[in-house]
């Protein structure tokens, strides 16, 4: 939800927002509400990410010397009538400034910086207590100018004076699609536009030791939302696949931000649609479950991990038998990960060991030469998708960037990307026999690439069957 669009100005001098159903506001009331409130401003530390940050605009600056480049947060997307969804900033706007409340705009020009924010208001408007989606006594604290500047370690000013910012001459480059309103401040350029996106998407290619320890917090909490899956498995096989949803989605609100993107719960046939997210079905015993789950950490870095778990809590010899494969491929594909390799190695791996164990199931309509040739790729009726993309602030992330930088460059110290090779047998495939339609089986890692090979961050969750059945029965003890 990092495009959250608004074609109305953000400023505090409008109505306040309200809804047909609220009860009427005499001027005796109003007048009253506006008078005896103490004011004060929270004395905050200055960020962990005000330093990476700062350090990131001072890059993008470099990259566009004597232009204006300017990098909306968004504002509140519509989810149902008058109710709206959870806020979440867009990633670039929080990447180069840190900040992650609504309407903000950051405006980098001649290597300096200014958010332009909509602070909480004075006491002497309406707004504190009849705005439902800015005021304080509705919506909560927003900060105010002086808090922002000190936590985020740059200079904050009044979103109301962003126009007048926008309006002198030099060149702009607006990070298009985030906001409506920014959008319609500043002529377009499509071309100098998608290169800003671009290479705001390129830096975030490389992580330093900060994104690597969010993304390290993020697997680690991941890794408690699964335990806690299995710990609650009474109630999962109660209430099937909503009940796995819910748990994890508990641990993501407790020690996270929130989930990283929509639980994927697919238990059974389910497993077979990549993103299943209604997870409204049954877990059956005897069956598989395939869980795709991760939490974004506080300061928007996310895990992206998967476990495909037998619901009895012990493999059949099919399900091990195919379990096995997807493992083998999995591992395959990690230890291809290194520095200077193409970006696809990985997949180039994991698909090879798929294959062939397709072929040795008599599966494959050609040899296993033919079925991974560019020209040919049939196999992949059983594996569907790709099994690398590059994580971080977004599940996808960097995904503006140009494809020689990503998907046809070459990995480096830094990168962070999943290695997440699959099996599908559909329930209606004629072409495979009776006893394979309906399994699906995922297993996905988040790894860093290091100076000599590759980091797993989420080896706390065990990978091999053995030790995924003696995982699941530790935790349901």
């Amino acid at each position: 939800m990092s495009e959250q669009n608004t074609s109305e100005t953000p400023s505090e001098s409008t109505q306040p927002k309200t809804e047909s159903h609220d009860p009427s506001v005499p001027e005796a009331w109003a007048a009253f509400m506006r008078t005896g409130w103490g004011n004060r401003d929270l004395d905050l530390p200055r960020l962990p990410v005000a330093d990476p940050a700062a350090r990131r605009r001072q890059a993008l600056s470099e990259a566009f010397p004597g232009e204006r480049l300017v990098l909306p947060a968004g504002t509140y997307k519509v989810r149902s009538n008058d109710t709206d969804y959870r806020f979440r900033a867009d990633t670039a706007h929080t990447y180069f400034s840190g900040n992650q409340t609504s309407d903000a705009v950051l405006v980098v020009e001649d290597g300096e910086a200014v958010l332009y924010a909509r602070p909480r208001s004075s006491r002497e408007t309406d707004e504190f207590f009849r705005d439902r989606q800015y005021g304080e006594l509705w919506a909560g604290r927003r900060p105010s100018i002086n808090e922002m500047s000190t936590s985020l370690g740059l200079p904050v000013r009044h979103i109301d004076d962003l126009p007048t910012a926008l309006s002198g001459s030099g060149k702009t480059r607006v990070h298009r699609g985030v906001s409506s309103y920014v959008d319609g401040l500043v002529a377009a350029d499509e071309t100098r536009d998608a290169d800003l996106a671009r290479v705001a998407s390129e830096m975030r290619l490389i992580k330093d030791d900060w994104e690597v320890a969010e993304l390290q917090e993020a697997c680690d909490i991941t890794t408690l939302g699964f335990e806690d899956s299995v710990r609650d498995w009474a109630d999962v096989l109660k209430y099937g696949e909503r009940w796995i949803e819910g748990t994890f989605f508990r641990r993501a609100r407790a020690m996270g931000n929130d989930i990283g993107y929509d639980s994927i719960v697919g238990g059974g046939k389910h497993a077979t649609t990549l993103h299943w997210i209604e997870n409204s079905g049954p877990i059956t015993p005897g069956e598989l479950v395939l869980l795709d789950m991760g939490v974004e950490g506080r300061n928007l870095y996310t895990a992206d991990v998967t476990r495909t778990l037998p619901v009895d809590g012990t493999f059949t010899p099919l399900q091990r038998e195919l379990y096995d494969l997807v493992y083998a491929a999995q591992e395959a594909g990690n230890q291809a990960v290194k520095p200077g390799v193409p970006f696809t190695a990985a997949h180039q791996a994991a698909m090879a060991v798929l294959a062939q164990g397709l072929d040795d199931r008599g599966l494959l309509p050609v040899s296993v030469d033919e079925a991974l040739s560019p020209e040919s790729k049939v196999y992949s009726r059983w594996t569907l998708h790709g099994t690398s993309h590059m994580l971080g602030m977004d599940v996808h992330d960097c995904g503006a960037a140009a494809p020689e930088a990503y998907a046809r460059g070459t990995l480096a110290e830094g990168m962070v990307l999943t290695v997440e090779p699959g099996l599908y047998f559909q329930e209606d495939d004629l072409l495979v026999p009776e006893e394979l339609r309906g399994i699906g089986i995922r297993i996905e890692d988040d790894i860093l690439v290091t100076a000599d090979g590759y980091r797993n961050l989420s080896a706390a969750l065990p990978r091999t069957s053995s030790d995924v059945e003696a995982w699941m029965a530790r935790h349901q003890r």
